[in-house]
């Protein structure tokens, strides 16, 4: 699944863009790099989580859904960043890119009053 995102606001580190490319990663089934339509330098690796989380159900409010146009939550795809080091991946999941792929229109939101960490180590 290829796609051409749209971002509400420029995600963090990203700034002034908010047009990007979503290419699945060859061989590592959910994973994805994005980056930038303008300048494929600035990349970053997501995740869907459902590939090594079985119990990650973040909810976004209805202003955070309203802002990407998305009425129905089965047209939502979350995905989390992932951040390789010497000492593993870890992944923010108190802050998924949230896409409406019926429209591409997408944003890195904050979870309100849940309890995910910034930076969860997978396994």
């Amino acid at each position: 699944m290829s796609a051409a995102l749209r971002f509400v606001a420029p995600p963090p580190g990203f700034a002034p863009h908010t047009e990007f490319a979503l290419e699945p990663v060859d061989g590592a089934e959910g994973l994805f790099a994005m980056s930038a339509a303008d300048d494929t330098a600035l990349r970053v690796f997501l995740l869907d989580p459902r590939m090594v989380l079985d119990d990650y159900a973040p909810v976004i409010s209805d202003d955070q859904a309203e802002q990407i146009e998305l009425t129905d939550a089965a047209d939502a795809l979350v995905l989390v960043v992932a951040n390789p080091s010497d000492a593993g991946v870890s992944v923010n999941l108190m802050a998924p890119v949230v896409v409406n792929t019926t429209t591409g229109r997408s944003s890195q939101v904050i979870l309100e009053d849940q309890d995910f960490p910034v930076r969860a180590t997978l396994l």
